[in-house]
């Protein structure tokens, strides 16, 4: 407990209890001073935590506004973004290449608007 970069494994110990430890864990944070590391250890605290506790427990022992600020936490969320946008724009030219085969364009011209293989259309031609 008195090296900050071994506090996110301590929950991880064997112990009868990880909520009273992760609550120990928790002031122990609040006593550095660097905020940087502050928020880096809180972060890291509460996603090793998670092996451990329900996220609702985590949450009410650890400061949720220090962790945001963290880069760790920082970094998940972009990643997480990203993968959304991705997913967002798949979904949106799935529907564009459904919408372009009801309309009856033709296979090839579908995959040249969509940049979509003709076999994924002809994947997409047998939902319609």
């Amino acid at each position: 407990m008195s090296i900050p970069g071994l506090l996110p494994f301590v929950v991880l110990s064997q112990t009868n209890d990880p909520t009273m430890v992760l609550t120990q864990v928790a002031k122990a944070v609040e006593a550095i001073s660097d905020r940087q590391l502050q928020r880096n250890i809180a972060a890291a605290s509460g996603i090793l935590a998670g092996l451990v506790l329900k996220k609702d427990v985590i949450r009410k022992i650890l400061r949720i506004e220090i962790m945001r600020e963290s880069v760790i936490y920082q970094e998940i969320l972009e990643e997480g973004e990203a993968k959304g946008k991705a997913q967002g724009k798949a979904e949106t030219t799935r529907k564009l290449a459904l919408n372009l085969l009801r309309i009856e364009m033709n296979v090839e011209q579908i995959a040249q608007v969509t940049e979509l293989s003709i076999e994924q259309i002809k994947v997409l031609q047998k939902e319609i």
